[in-house]
């Protein structure tokens, strides 16, 4: 068996170089628009120094984002679990992988004996010596890969390897977007209880100022009452603000890992800023966009189990051989004359299955077909995203300028009616009814800068955040190290 080095080295690369059936991977073409549908006034955002990134929440320029957003992607538990999925998939690749190679082993035995004597060979009863026996052999064992089937199924895990590495990049962003929404959703709570406790002063300005009326007789009872109970309405709305932000804090505390009560999050008097953020092309969100990474992963996997299924129409051939020493009695076990050794092959193929492996083809073209439809519905989604977002932030920037004039003027008339009404010339209802507006509008106000905030961490977020498929070139060259 003393093959040349040569002479093995050059069938390796022969049955190792076999070929491979089924079809090759395209990435099918999805339309793309040249552009995003600009809405009137808006103009497309021109790339710049400080757009997101990786550290993309550093735009809003708020301490509590900057402090806790690097915690997501360290003891978020739904981040943890998809990066254990991660590990697995590299795993399975390495587990394919190795099917490419012999397998070889080593085997050793040792017998000790001792047998009757034959009566009738006339020797006599009793037993004869007792004998020790062994074996001491090398065995290799590989099935070459002829038709490709291991290749296509290394091609399968490597490629939903890289799924499972976008997934856990998605599924990343997903929860340092939720933690953006759930921080501006506390900070605006901070804000509108702030405008609440003013309210509250004022109110109690105002009830004093009614009271010492109803007290001079000037002013009767019931608009003493109304006073009243405009502030007790204001008060009752600021206790209940304390059930959200409790609620946004504790949505907080989960996000980045910590059990709610070990979590204290401190008053804030200013709201995170609204930055620009430059868009690029809807080409680019078939680069940034994780989650369109795992679509199009997931579809390059369901081909190459097309070329799996296919395989299983040609023959198995494996290839086995086995070389050591057997002896008996063990003494001398490795001496020339007990070598021994074996040379084999195995081949197997299916005549007929009735449509078995036929049907698993036809199964595995439909699957592929199916990823092929979700990952331009991912894209047309991703399209969808972006240009809600757009809309979003035109049309509530046109709504803040009108809402802001709309503040001014209600300020001004509340407190115009509050005067008119110690001069006597309106009644309290009026100025109480314009206090009323100016509260609305400013919560109004508040609201609309609240969305706003929000749908530009979602066009953020829908933007791929700072992430690129590029990096999934990195889990090639892991996988094929393991």
């Amino acid at each position: 068996m003393n093959i040349p080095h040569t002479a093995l080295a050059a069938t390796l690369a022969l049955l190792l170089g076999g070929c491979m059936v089924g079809p090759d991977y395209h990435r099918p073409q999805v339309p793309v628009p040249a552009q995003f549908k600009p809405l009137p006034g808006w103009s497309e955002a021109a790339p710049a120094a400080q757009a997101p990134k990786g550290d993309w929440w550093l735009v809003f320029n708020d301490p509590l984002l900057n402090q806790l957003e690097p915690m997501v992607a360290i003891s978020n538990q739904t981040v943890r679990a998809d990066y254990a999925n991660y590990q697995q998939a590299l795993a399975e690749v390495q587990v394919a992988r190795s099917a490419l190679f012999p397998t070889i082993g080593v085997e050793g035995a040792a017998t000790k004996q001792r047998s009757a004597k034959s009566a009738i060979t006339g020797t006599g009863t009793g037993f004869r010596p007792i004998s020790t026996s062994g074996s001491l052999e090398g065995n290799v064992s590989w099935a070459p890969d002829l038709w490709g089937k291991v290749r296509r199924t290394l091609e399968e895990n490597k490629a939903n390897a890289q799924a499972s590495q976008a997934t856990l990049a998605n599924a990343t962003l997903s929860e340092q977007v939720a933690l953006a929404t759930a921080v501006i959703e506390l900070r605006v709570t901070d804000a509108d209880t702030d405008l609440l406790q003013k309210t509250v002063d004022q109110d109690q300005q105002y009830l004093r100022v009614v009271a010492n009326q109803g007290s001079a007789g000037t002013t009767p009872p019931s608009t003493v009452i109304t006073a009243r109970t405009q502030l007790e309405s204001a008060q009752s709305s600021l206790i209940a603000l304390g059930v959200a932000r409790a609620q946004y804090a504790h949505a907080i505390a989960v996000l980045v890992g910590k059990n709610p009560q070990d979590l204290d999050i401190p008053h804030s008097t200013g709201l995170p800023e609204l930055p620009t953020v430059p868009v690029g092309v809807p080409s680019s969100l078939l680069q940034r966009r994780p989650d369109i990474a795992v679509a199009e992963r997931q579809m390059a996997a369901q081909n190459a189990a097309v070329g799996v299924a296919i395989a299983a129409y040609y023959p198995n051939i494996t290839l086995s051989g086995t070389d050591g020493f057997s002896q008996s009695p063990l003494a001398g076990l490795l001496h020339v004359a007990n070598h021994v050794w074996s040379l084999g092959a195995d081949v197997n193929e299916t005549v007929f299955d009735f449509g078995q492996r036929h049907g698993e083809v036809a199964a595995a073209k439909a699957s592929y077909e199916a990823s092929v439809a979700n990952y331009r519905g991912t894209v047309l989604t991703a399209f969808q995203n972006v240009e809600d977002d757009l809309s979003g932030i035109d049309i509530l920037a046109k709504q803040a300028q009108m809402q802001d004039a709309l503040v001014r003027d209600a300020t001004q008339g509340a407190q115009i009616a509050f005067n008119e009404y110690q001069a006597g010339t309106v009644d309290y209802t009026t100025a109480a009814s314009a206090q009323t507006t100016q509260l609305s509008a400013q919560q109004t106000a508040l609201g609309v800068q609240q969305q706003r905030l929000l749908d530009t961490v979602s066009l953020i977020g829908d933007l791929g955040g700072g992430w690129s498929a590029d990096r999934l070139d990195d889990t090639k060259k892991t996988a094929t190290t393991q």
